[in-house]
């Protein structure tokens, strides 16, 4: 029987509302998992660090990958802990641009440590900066990564409309995967990686900083991605 995987959207900027469930359906349609896709709802006074929350995020206790693509969302107590609950248990999480800054609490809220942490602890790096979006990114597979699973079916060098995420140090428990050139950036220019993966209380972690729009109409980044869910559920 296919695997569950839980797609959790929810961010202003890139689209994954629309581009993650068409990644969803593709590996749907050839029977490698059950979706459930989640995209936030949320008061749109403040549309930017929102009071959200994910209708059916319920599926998650069920999960057998999490796939996160969120940014600055502040959700209520119970939806915390169920993922608080998911991740304790050491269950695989694939996650996608934003998602390094997910949340976005207040200070005096018990979960307002998740703002960074949640970047930090599971997926690597927390949110830092960026090279600008007047820029983008010249991206290519880092020595030694032959044969990696993720990488299977991924060109050697492709350019990606993102603009790149600084992301480093990383832990030494990262193995970088991909790494970004940034083409057109203003000021100092910094190579950083774009993909690793790691674990996190046992559980596999895939993470991405590619993801605009744009990049996932490109071949090898819609591979990447996919690649990045199966090698999750292992």
């Amino acid at each position: 029987m296919p695997k569950r995987a839980v797609f959790i959207l929810g961010e202003p900027e890139y689209e994954s509302h629309l581009t993650m469930p068409a990644i969803a359906e593709e590996l749907e349609d050839r029977g490698e998992i059950r979706a459930s896709v989640c995209i936030s709802s949320h008061i749109p006074d403040n549309p930017d660090f929102p009071e959200s929350h994910f209708p059916g995020l319920e599926a998650l206790a069920d999960a057998d990958v999490a796939v996160f693509y969120t940014r600055f969302r502040v959700l209520p107590e119970a939806q915390m802990q169920i993922i608080k609950a998911y991740l304790d248990a050491g269950r695989p999480v694939v996650g996608l641009r934003t998602s390094t800054h997910a949340f976005r609490f207040p200070e005096g809220s018990p979960w307002h440590s998740w703002n960074e942490g949640f970047g930090r602890n599971v997926l690597g790096t927390p949110w830092i900066s960026h090279h600008g979006g007047q820029s983008s990114t010249q991206v290519t597979k880092l020595p030694g990564t032959a044969g990696h699973p993720i990488l299977e079916g991924i060109e050697d060098s492709f350019h990606v409309r993102s603009w790149l995420y600084m992301v480093l140090p990383l832990p030494d428990d990262c193995a970088q995967l991909l790494w970004g050139v940034p083409i057109g950036a203003q000021g100092e220019v910094q190579e950083n990686p774009v993909a690793w993966t790691r674990t996190h209380n046992g559980g596999r972690v895939f993470y991405t900083s590619l993801g605009h729009p744009d990049d996932l109409a490109v071949p090898s980044v819609r591979t990447l991605v996919m690649n990045g869910i199966r090698w999750a559920l292992e």
